[in-house]
């Protein structure tokens, strides 16, 4: 069921929701949470339909709000509220409702949005695109217990890193963040497999991707060892590399689909590393809305000094572990043949 409505209020748009629920026999009960995504009409339907997919898991009133750009001096000074309420087969497992702010009313949109919002329930705000730097001082973002970001759809990923780390509140995360949860997850179960120190780790992946940028400040956070950051030619994320007192270990991706995960020592293992579309990325966001507090500690470690105080500390760790792993196997070697010899004058006698 949809009903559109022309120049509203937010007192008209809940009369429809109650309404249209009435007339097609569906109470407002289950929905869990109020997502509001802020975005422009170009990427309005993909961040819907996404919403929409991800709202199977956690059914949610959906709020879109789309500020509409007006061209004469004359709309720009005229307000306007247009609404789209969908409901039933239309919003799919809940609510949406479709809001289009012309003119002084979208400079105040958390007006509009405060009276549609489900009581106690968290609030959660998307920006698919152009988020602000400080997401937390947003009107819109100061309603929301979580508010998600997307680094990847800026012009300069790298530097809006850094200002999500200096506007960081708890509560702010990014779905940039989100991409390598099985990346991190794998990589943690690799060390709890084996009782030896990593000395330097190399972060293969595409130029500028901030994915990348984060995994490398969280293993530089979590591990305190240098990073090496590398460019491919993608997609994504394709490889990372850790040296180790006990020989390498690797978690390589280059189809985007498949990676292998190789430990010295054990059998190469093909493992599943697809990437994720943006309903489960959002979808993984809304299971836990308490403050993130891995992402806040490798977002506060700093994107410049990831590149420029650990690029020459990580070659030289390298070479090290190089060296340590050849001295190793050598000791191993001449051991081995030390023990041959041994057998074999024993056996003479």
């Amino acid at each position: 069921m949809k009903i559109d409505l022309t120049d509203t209020t937010a007192s008209k748009i809940n009369k429809a929701l109650v309404q249209g629920r009435r007339a097609i026999g569906t109470p407002a009960v289950g929905l869990v949470l109020t997502l509001v995504i802020v975005t422009d009409e170009e990427n309005a339907y993909d961040a819907l339909k996404s919403a929409g997919e991800a709202a199977h898991e956690h059914p949610s009133r959906t709020l879109v709000v789309i500020k509409r750009v007006s061209r004469s001096l004359r709309d720009r000074t005229t307000s306007r509220l247009d609404a789209e309420v969908r409901l039933g087969a239309e919003a799919g497992t809940g609510e949406t409702v479709v809001l289009r702010l012309y003119g002084e009313v979208a400079d105040h949109a958390q007006s509009v949005v405060l009276p549609l919002l489900l009581p106690d329930a968290p609030v959660v705000v998307w920006w698919p695109v152009n988020a602000p730097l400080d997401p937390a001082g947003d009107p819109l973002g100061a309603l929301a217990q979580r508010r998600v970001t997307d680094t990847y759809a800026a012009e300069e990923p790298v530097r809006e890193l850094t200002a999500r780390a200096d506007s960081y509140t708890p509560g702010d995360t990014d779905l940039s963040w989100t991409r390598i949860t099985p990346w991190r997850s794998m990589l943690a179960a690799a060390l709890d497999q084996i009782a030896c120190q990593v000395q330097a780790v190399e972060v293969e992946g595409e130029e500028a991707n901030p994915s990348c940028e984060l995994l490398a400040m969280w293993l530089a956070d979590r591990l305190e060892v240098p990073v090496r950051r590398s460019s491919s030619s993608g997609p994504g994320l394709t490889a990372v590399r850790m040296s180790t007192d006990c020989g390498p270990i690797t978690l390589d991706r280059a189809d985007g689909r498949l990676a292998t995960l190789t430990i010295e020592g054990q059998p190469e293992r093909a493992v599943a590393l697809k990437r994720r579309d943006t309903a489960e990325l959002i979808a993984e966001e809304l299971r836990r809305l308490d403050p993130d507090d891995t992402y806040a500690s490798a977002l506060r470690f700093g994107v410049d000094r990831l590149q420029a105080g650990h690029a020459g500390a990580a070659d030289a760790a390298w070479e090290a572990a190089g060296k340590a792993a050849a001295k190793k196997s050598g000791e191993e070697s001449a051991d081995g043949a030390a023990g041959k010899a041994a057998a074999k004058e024993a056996a003479a006698k």
